[in-house]
């Protein structure tokens, strides 16, 4: 029962985060544009739990706007990755070695260019954001299903069932649809929630150099951005947005992990 534990506790973490995420959209304890320099660097009160930052703001209410960008980011970047690199992925275990070697080539080329390169291409065109961190990291993350969906499809397309399905008249796109997608769907279930981990920590880098979330925007990347002017003056403003980082990011992993349990037959009947 460990496992199960386990992976019920990473999703009750996520699920708060992503709550206060969800939450912040509305309200939080104070407005995150609310500046109160009389109450700057304020200790920990009854008022404000975690203090307040350089401005004046409550720190708690930061942490949840930023988790609002932060995870937004994430997500987006992994939909872009999984929804655009699974279909390829399929297409290139479909098609034959020409076609494969030409779509495995433009993933190589794609995967060539790390996150940080395409956000900074991005932001001499259309200027630094958050948005363009999330097409940077989706962009990045494309090839990185791709391959895994190539790699697993190729797999399954081997077994019987699938050459029954072709005796029988179906074509590759629907062979492809109904027979693999629903047999690779919980590997790349998995790694979604591992790449989603990663990606809170690809745009909290992005942030932190400039290239992400911009004000008045507020991300955990951002945070630390600020907070690192004022380490020697203030170093719990550090502290709050770097806990939250590696709070979520190990969450998500246990998330992933636990999930690969799961689904993988591999460990059936092993989850205790």
């Amino acid at each position: 029962m460990r496992g199960s534990a386990g992976l019920g506790v990473a999703a009750a973490v996520l699920v708060s985060i992503i709550a206060a995420a969800v939450a912040s959209l509305w309200w939080t304890p104070f407005p995150v544009d609310g500046f109160d320099m009389g109450n700057r660097f304020a200790m920990p009160t009854a008022a404000h739990p975690l203090g307040t930052d350089h401005y004046g703001r409550d720190v708690v209410s930061m942490l949840m706007a930023g988790a609002q960008t932060s995870l937004a980011v994430a997500a987006g970047a992994v939909a872009i990755g999984l929804f655009v690199g699974t279909p390829l992925g399929l297409a290139a275990a479909s098609s034959g070695r020409a076609g494969r070697a030409v779509l495995m080539l433009g993933s190589d080329i794609v995967f060539a260019f790390p996150a940080l390169i395409v956000a900074a291409i991005l932001s001499t065109f259309r200027g630094p954001g958050a948005f363009n961190a999330l097409i940077a990291i989706g962009i990045f993350y494309i090839p990185v299903f791709m391959r895994l969906t190539a790699s697993s499809a190729r797999r399954v397309l081997a077994l019987d069932f699938v050459d029954a399905a072709r005796l029988a008249g179906k074509s590759s796109a629907r062979i492809a649809a109904e027979h693999v997608l629903p047999v690779v769907a919980p590997i790349l279930l998995t790694q979604a929630a591992t790449q989603f981990a990663i990606a809170i920590l690809i745009e909290a880098g992005l942030s932190y150099v400039g290239l992400g979330a911009q004000p008045p925007a507020v991300s955990w990347g951002r945070m630390l951005a600020e907070a690192q002017t004022l380490i020697s003056l203030a170093p719990q403003l550090a502290v709050w947005p770097g806990l939250a980082i590696v709070v979520t990011v190990l969450a998500a992993t246990a998330l992933g992990e636990g999930l690969n349990r799961r689904l993988d037959p591999r460990f059936a009947g092993r989850h205790a």
